[in-house]
C-alpha cells in the first residue's frame, strides 16, 4: 500500500513540473500557426532526454564534484522559482520559438525543462527508482493524450479551468521544492 502512495505522490509532482496542461495552451498555440506536432517523436524524445538524465545524472554530478544533496537544494530553488511562476503568471523562463516545435521546444525545454530534470534527481534521494520510472511512464501516456487532443481539451476546460489548474499545481510545486529543501538543505552542513 506503501508503494501506490509513493506513485500517486511521484506522479503528481513529475505531473506538477511537466505542466503539460499549463503548457497546453502554448502547445495550441503552436498548432494554430500551422506547425505540425508529431506527438509520438514528442514522447519518444521527452523519455529519452528523461530517462538519460534519471540514471545518468547523478555520475555527471559526481565528475563535476557536486553531491546529491547541494543538487537537491539547487533543485528546490528551481522548483520554487518555477512554482511562484505559476502562480502569479510571471515568466522568469522565456520559450524561444523554432520551427521544428516536435523537439525543440515542445519536447525540450517544454515537456523535459530544466525543471523537470531537476525534479528527477531531486526524487532519487525520496523515492525509489522504479516508482519514479513507472511514474514517468504514467506522465508520458498522459502527455500523449494531452497533446495528441490537446484542441479537445482547452475547449472543454477552457482558458480558465486551465489557469485554475496551473494555480493548483504551482502550489504543489512550491511545497513540494520546501519538502526537499528542508530534507537536503540540513544535510549540507553535516
Amino acid at each position: 500500500m506503501k508503494w501506490i502512495h509513493s506513485l500517486i505522490s511521484c506522479f503528481m509532482i513529475l505531473f506538477s513540473i511537466i505542466d503539460i496542461l499549463g503548457n497546453a495552451p502554448i502547445i495550441m498555440g503552436f498548432k494554430s500557426k500551422g506547425n505540425i506536432i508529431d506527438t509520438k517523436k514528442v514522447i519518444i524524445s521527452s523519455f529519452i532526454i528523461f530517462l538519460s538524465f534519471l540514471f545518468l545524472g547523478l555520475p555527471m554530478l559526481k565528475i563535476i564534484g557536486v553531491d546529491i544533496y547541494s543538487f537537491s537544494v539547487a533543485g528546490s530553488i528551481v522548483l520554487f522559482l518555477i512554482g511562484l511562476e505559476m502562480i502569479l503568471g510571471i515568466d522568469i523562463h522565456k520559450v524561444t520559438k523554432n520551427s521544428q516545435t516536435s523537439i525543440v521546444p515542445i519536447a525540450f525545454p517544454l515537456i523535459a525543462g530544466p525543471g523537470s530534470l531537476t525534479t528527477l534527481i531531486s526524487l532519487r534521494s525520496t523515492y525509489d527508482v522504479n516508482i519514479i520510472l513507472l511514474s514517468l511512464i504514467i506522465n508520458m501516456i498522459v502527455v500523449y493524450l494531452v497533446i495528441d487532443k490537446c484542441d479537445i481539451i482547452a475547449k472543454t476546460i477552457g482558458n480558465n479551468g486551465l489557469d485554475i489548474l496551473k494555480k493548483i499545481f504551482g502550489i504543489i510545486l512550491l511545497a513540494f521544492s520546501v519538502k526537499i529543501f528542508g530534507a537536503n538543505a540540513g544535510q549540507l552542513f553535516q
